[in-house]
């Protein structure tokens, strides 16, 4: 009766390998070069950091403002929206423009990724997201390449890893001796090493897989991640969602609106700054928090009227429940930032396995079938 269990979760785990094992192995490659993608397009433009600057731009730099004005005399469409990273380095500025027919969703929306010179007086490089190789690679990370259809694709599989994962193990699982169950014997047949070396890639990577996994899973689905969220702890604080007193008007300067934010958060690390089109939307001003985990991508935000400079509403993620806390963590814990430098080498390094495990489980299971046909073609010639 025990054996039942256990041929069908075999069966399972088989053909999520077959079906899955592909999208796993790319989506662990993409990520892997992900992890320092920042560094890497670094590497790609060396002429952009030769660039440099007496020091970071800090909240009361003039740089900022003459970035956009440089970016708008550059880019006509005046109604575009523009939003400048803080990067705590100096040289070049790095930006994005989203002109004004984007989708009011930032994953959807098609946009210019720009970098000024240090004083913001120059364009240094501009190009379209998705048209050099790290944009790339990240778009096909996301979604493969397919836009919405595609972030289903790998949000759905994300879960069904997980399950792949959880029936590998219980397959796994030995039923007498651990120390057969986790020896790698060098001298057997190429087929028992093939399932030796798919067996122990998956048993000291498994932890880690199911944290990128299921932290991709969560990033790829926000609404499904909204839900579970609400049904397992309690709905995630909603984003505020202001506007300007006025439809109209003079728009103050970054400056001014960085001023206001700091004030507003005096204890918070600038990150971002995203520079509205002219009518009624706010300035919304990103901040790292003390406690707030990601450095780059951090959940706290400050709104600021665009014309009259009022600060309008204030997320601060510290005063958040459980499940914003949560969402928090999410992004660090999957792009391997959670430590640091160690630990982004390690969610490199087991971005790796899943190749592993797709290839040595094809191998595998080419070889049984092999084995098995040629087994019956003896038994019906004898």
């Amino acid at each position: 009766m025990m054996a039942r269990p256990r041929v069908f979760l075999r069966k399972v785990h088989l053909w999520l390998g077959l079906s899955l094992g592909l999208i796993f192995a790319v989506l662990g490659l993409t990520g892997s070069a992900l992890v320092f993608y920042v560094e890497i397009d670094k590497a790609l433009h060396p002429k952009i950091e030769q660039v440099s600057a007496a020091r970071a731009l800090d909240w009361n730099s003039a740089a900022w403002d003459r970035a956009l004005a440089t970016g708008r005399a550059h880019w006509k469409d005046q109604r575009g929206r523009w939003s400048f990273e803080a990067t705590e380095e100096a040289g070049a500025i790095p930006a994005r423009f989203y002109p004004a027919s984007d989708h009011g969703d930032h994953h959807h929306a098609d946009r210019e990724m720009v970098w000024f010179s240090a004083d913001g007086s120059r364009v240094l490089r501009a190009e379209p997201w998705g048209g050099y190789l790290m944009s790339w690679l990240y778009q096909l990370h996301m979604d493969l390449l397919a836009g919405d259809p595609g972030r289903q694709v790998v949000g759905w599989s994300g879960y069904a890893v997980l399950v792949l994962l959880m029936t590998g193990l219980a397959v796994w699982w030995p039923r007498a001796s651990w120390g057969k169950a986790l020896a790698f014997r060098r001298g057997a047949a190429p087929l028992r090493r093939l399932r030796d070396l798919h067996k122990l890639s998956g048993l000291w990577s498994f932890i880690l897989l199911l944290i990128l996994s299921g932290t991709g899973a969560l990033l790829a689905l926000p609404e499904v991640r909204t839900s579970l969220l609400a049904a397992a702890v309690a709905r995630p604080d909603a984003m505020p969602r202001p506007v300007s007193a006025r439809a109209s008007g003079e728009q103050i300067s970054i400056a001014r609106a960085l001023s206001a934010a700091h004030h507003a958060l005096p204890d918070g690390r600038l990150s971002f700054v995203d520079v509205p089109e002219p009518g009624s939307e706010p300035f919304r001003v990103r901040l790292q928090v003390p406690g707030d985990p990601h450095r780059r991508f951090p959940g706290s935000y400050v709104f600021i009227d665009q014309h009259s400079g009022a600060v309008l509403a204030v997320h601060d993620v510290r005063r958040g429940n459980a499940s914003t806390t949560i969402i928090a963590w999410i992004r660090v814990l999957h792009d391997g930032t959670i430590g640091g430098l160690s630990t982004r080498i390690l969610a490199l390094i087991v971005g790796l396995v899943p190749t592993v495990l797709f290839v040595t489980g094809i191998l595998h299971w080419g070889r049984r079938t092999r084995a098995r046909a040629t087994s019956l073609a003896t038994r019906s010639r004898s």
